[in-house]
């Protein structure tokens, strides 16, 4: 397949169609179930399409969110909305501190004297939806804790795993303007997070139409139901059944791989990375209708999937630190896109 020019930009693969002529119908009830979803969590959050497409994406491909933002721009709302839009699901909500510890989260053994046996209480992370606020002001000890059930999905207590809930959706938040008190997650951690996003501020007409929603009091407490966990499950199969053609396959892993060629970079993204950003791209077209991805899926997503997969060097860091991690992320896009356009050694003269 050629490749075709794009005012502006390097050189990326063409648009990729699915060889199936129709949608199978599993595929198109499976868009239904996401377009439900999104609609109804817009009712409470207001101009953040993006954003929660973001996270539906992250929930179909059973990832985990990472929210770097202020307070007060609707987080704990987009949590609990996604849960309530779900029948039978349970949010839950672990606000940290440096004196959270382990067992705060997952749970413990409970003596009970009337049975003379051990009990086990679940923590809050056994919820559907789970919203971890200021992750980065618990100490690395209860950070740990939470590895297992983003990658694993079950949590271990006494020897003994339990299966988190399914669906399971894990949302965190850190505020990026104060780190007097806060523990930094190590980049093993957050190599666990499928995407980084973050809400920011309402427009000035959002922030008017909030002010209306909640002058009665807030949407929240009448937002129902509109899928099922069934249709949750559903919508994380199809995923698979999204095509993606070999050449952008190709283009992702030149993407990835070229994070660990800069000069930036101390560190790159792992084949954790490429894993990612495939499958992120698979779902981000099913939730745009599509049974197949297309290279400005890929362009949308390499920032959200793999920004926060690296380290900039110290000197990269302190030159950017004047324009913002914005800037410094759209220096990232721009030199990975250059580097994974050139040809590859012993093609240059094709």
């Amino acid at each position: 397949m050629a490749e075709h020019e794009v005012p502006g930009r390097p050189r990326r693969p063409r648009l990729a169609v699915a060889p199936e002529a129709e949608q199978a119908p599993g595929f198109e009830r499976a868009v239904t179930v996401a377009e439900r979803l999104r609609s109804n969590v817009e009712v409470v959050v207001r101009g953040k399409q993006r954003e929660i497409t973001l996270v539906l994406c992250a929930l179909a491909c059973e990832g985990h969110v990472l929210f770097e933002d202020v307070p007060g721009t609707a987080k704990t709302v987009l949590a609990r909305a996604i849960a309530s839009s779900i029948e039978g699901a349970v949010p839950s909500r672990i606000q940290c501190t440096p004196d959270l510890q382990p067992a705060d989260v997952t749970g413990s053994a409970i003596f009970d004297q009337r049975t003379r046996e051990f009990e086990f209480r679940p923590g809050p992370v056994f919820a559907n939806v789970v919203l971890v606020d200021e992750i980065n002001r618990a100490t690395q000890k209860t950070q740990s804790a939470l590895l297992e059930a983003m990658a694993e999905r079950q949590v271990t207590v006494d020897g003994v795993s339990r299966p988190l809930p399914e669906p399971f959706l894990l949302l965190a938040t850190e505020n990026p303007i104060e780190h007097e008190g806060t523990f930094l997650l190590p980049e093993a951690q957050l190599d666990r997070f499928f995407l980084r996003t973050a809400l920011g501020y309402p427009t000035r007409d959002d922030e008017h139409r909030v002010l209306v929603d909640q002058r009665h009091g807030h949407p929240l407490r009448d937002l129902q139901p509109v899928v099922t966990v069934g249709e949750v499950q559903a919508l994380q199969r199809a995923v698979e059944d999204v095509y993606v053609d070999p050449l952008i396959q190709r283009w992702i892993v030149d993407l990835v791989r070229a994070t660990r060629e800069l000069d930036i970079l101390d560190l790159g993204a792992s084949v954790r990375g490429s894993l990612a950003l495939e499958r992120a791209v698979r779902a981000w077209a099913l939730v745009a209708g599509r049974d197949y991805v297309e290279p400005a899926d890929v362009e949308a997503l390499f920032l959200p999937v793999v920004g926060h997969r690296v380290l900039f060097t110290p000197a990269f860091a302190a030159s950017a630190r004047g324009d913002g991690l914005a800037a410094a992320l759209a220096e990232l896009r721009r030199c990975c896109l250059e580097l994974a356009s050139q040809p590859a050694p012993g093609q240059a003269g094709a």
